[in-house]
């Protein structure tokens, strides 16, 4: 059996619905709300639910556990680390951080973690995920009502890009690796993944310029980009909790630095065509546009 984890979440979501129309394949779920029926109930942060979850398991997709402090992060993957073992688990498959990705905040948890399962005593491939390409698609769409009202795109990005990759995408890769694991682990055959460690890095980038070209074509007038200074945005994360800024300001600083846009990538084995970043960014702020009540200010107007 394949056991997916954090399918409440996009990601989880998508590998476990990939799987179940893959066909032929032994597949459930596990999440912190599943009912132990359709869902198995996993809570990360309840160590004694997954070995339970785990049960059964030949292969296990181990999506990563999301934002949260370090230490609880750690915390969390630690106890499915030992979970996965105690379960007799063969093949882990973890959603991890792209190389790129390596000055990010964010990056640590990731390669504790890959440390913790290189030590386990079970098979192990590591994903190494790219950042999504969802992610300057909502720095855009934060953009929207000014650009549509004074024709300006301003951003905290300097003149850097990063490489980014749909979701949907990644999910596909995790599909295909996860149904050959477990094909592998089944037949007894070679186990292709085994040790294996992909960098799943985007293969274009996005950077201000291109979000604001991007706005541009979706409401039909020219949008100009203003880089801002670092210090100009944390005004508007005061909402988030201070990891959340943490992380955010970290991104954009590594953008800005250019340390964030990939030389080599490994998804074009996995994928004849991955998504193009723009189409992705392009697709979400036109359909924010088409959602907007025509009475709102900017722009529903502009259409």
């Amino acid at each position: 059996m394949i056991v997916v984890t954090g399918v409440s979440g996009e990601l989880g979501g998508a590998i476990l619905g990939g799987l179940r129309a893959a066909g032929g394949l032994e597949v459930t779920g596990a999440s912190s709300s599943g009912d132990g029926t359709l869902v198995r109930h996993a809570d990360f942060d309840r160590p004694q639910t997954l070995r339970r979850a785990f049960e059964g398991a030949r292969v296990l997709v181990f999506v990563s556990a999301g934002y949260a402090e370090d230490d609880v992060v750690l915390a969390r993957h630690g106890a499915v680390v030992r979970a996965a073992a105690e379960a007799g688990v063969e093949h882990v498959i973890y959603t991890s951080l792209a190389g790129s990705a390596e000055r990010l905040t964010i990056a640590l948890a990731h390669r504790w973690t890959e440390q913790r399962l290189a030590e386990a005593p079970f098979d192990v491939t590591v994903l190494r995920n790219a950042l999504y390409a969802e992610i300057p698609a909502g720095l855009a769409l934060a953009g929207l009502p000014m650009a549509a009202d004074s024709g300006v795109f301003a951003a905290p990005l300097g003149a850097g890009r990063v490489s980014v990759v749909a979701r949907q995408d990644l999910a596909a890769v995790a599909v295909r690796v996860a149904a050959e694991a477990w094909r592998d682990v089944v037949s007894g055959g070679d186990r292709r993944h085994a040790g294996r460690t992909y960098e799943l890095e985007g293969v274009s980038a996005v950077g201000g310029q291109d979000l604001a070209e991007v706005l541009g074509e979706v409401l039909g007038r020219p949008v100009a980009y203003q880089p801002v200074p670092l210090g100009a945005a944390r005004p508007g994360l005061a909402g988030l909790e201070a990891y959340q800024a943490g992380h955010t300001i970290s991104t954009f600083s590594n953008i800005g630095a250019g340390l964030l846009e990939a030389t080599r990538s490994d998804l074009p084995a996995f994928l004849h065509a991955p998504r193009p970043a723009r189409d992705v960014i392009a697709a979400a702020v036109r359909a924010a546009v088409d959602a907007a009540p025509a009475a709102q200010a900017g722009v529903g107007q502009v259409r």
